[in-house]
């Protein structure tokens, strides 16, 4: 099918075919500097071309050479300049049209490297920013990403980033360029593995969870010791003895069946008084009674006695949880019995 008039081209479609018009060697090297999703883009629009006027090809070609003096004038004068330029040379709508579309294409490929950062570190990285700058940043963030951030802002802050973000109109492309910048050689400053998703965090927990009770809190009362909120971040990941309180009663009910009676008392010996209160609570009114009295009567019970004892309680909580029978709480997920 033969193409007749520009506006029967996607913008992909165009680029292709500005391509097809380079040849073989410089096309080669315009893909260079394109990302690799870009380039199979390319090829696919490439291969989906048929039969295009003469008279089309000129007019793309006409406009891509349109839109690189209007982004070289906007380089060297800033947008007004382009614009003033621009409306001498073909009329204020058509360089109105121009200059949108370099916009567009800005802000598509702006801050790119953002969307794969966890929204409660880049806050870390913004929130000491203007609330400018927050704004026009967050205005080229996902969705997601950006209501997270802004809903982890302070109150007062909340109002005046986002009335910033609703009255962003235009920003020169030099200016969302420099911010990029600045805050891509902030984030560089510190290692990237902090700001993935699948960062260290969650790996330490899991493997906290997993290590004997006596080693866990040894490592985990140290940490705390040196850096408070990196060992409380952690401490929300994992489950321990003491959070048997967030369970609900039907999942502390499941796990009192499938604890020995043995592990149970000298758990409970060593737990505090909440924690006691709440397994009390759960357990069928004669158990409850034989513990109590096994208590009275238990006698130079050591720390790890203790720990080992918790150990294997949590052991089974966890194995409940695997199985699907039981969810315990993390990061404020809450418990069910299945």
């Amino acid at each position: 099918m033969t193409v007749t008039a520009t506006k029967a081209l996607s913008g992909r479609a165009k680029a292709a075919l500005i391509v097809i018009a380079l040849g073989t060697d410089p096309a080669a090297a315009v893909f260079k500097y394109l990302k690799e999703d870009e380039i199979e883009q390319l090829i696919v629009e490439i291969s989906r071309i048929g039969s295009v006027s003469p008279e089309v090809t000129e007019q793309v070609i006409g406009e891509f050479y349109d839109m690189c003096l209007a982004q070289k004038y906007i380089t060297e004068g800033g947008v007004e300049f382009a614009r003033e330029v621009l409306d001498k040379a073909f009329g204020s709508q058509e360089a109105a049209s121009i200059l949108s579309k370099i916009t567009k294409s800005l802000k598509v490929r702006a801050f790119d490297f953002i969307r794969k950062i966890e929204p409660q570190f880049l806050l870390g990285v913004l929130q000491n920013e203007h609330s400018q700058t927050i704004a026009l940043i967050l205005s080229y963030a996902s969705v997601q990403q950006a209501s997270q951030i802004i809903a982890m802002l302070p109150k007062d802050k909340q109002i005046e980033v986002v009335e910033r973000m609703a009255t962003i109109d235009r920003m020169s492309p030099e200016t969302v360029k420099d911010v990029e910048a600045a805050l891509e050689k902030k984030l560089s400053a510190v290692s990237s593995d902090m700001f993935m998703e699948t960062g260290g965090v969650n790996n330490v927990a899991e493997i906290l969870n997993h290590i004997d009770r006596g080693t866990e809190k040894y490592i985990s009362e140290e940490l705390y010791a040196r850096n408070k909120e990196l060992a409380e971040e952690i401490r929300k990941r994992m489950f321990v003895f003491e959070d048997i309180v967030t369970l609900d009663d039907l999942a502390i009910q499941r796990v009192l069946r499938e604890v020995d009676v043995k592990d149970l008392v000298i758990a409970i010996k060593g737990a505090n008084s909440d924690t006691q209160e709440v397994i009390y609570d759960n357990l069928p009114s004669r158990v409850r009674e034989t513990v109590k009295e096994d208590i009275q009567y238990l006698r130079g019970i050591r720390v790890r006695d203790v720990d080992e004892a918790q150990q294997r309680i949590i052991d089974v909580v966890r194995r409940l949880d695997e199985a699907g029978e039981i969810t315990i709480q993390r990061g404020g997920i809450e418990n069910v019995l299945v």
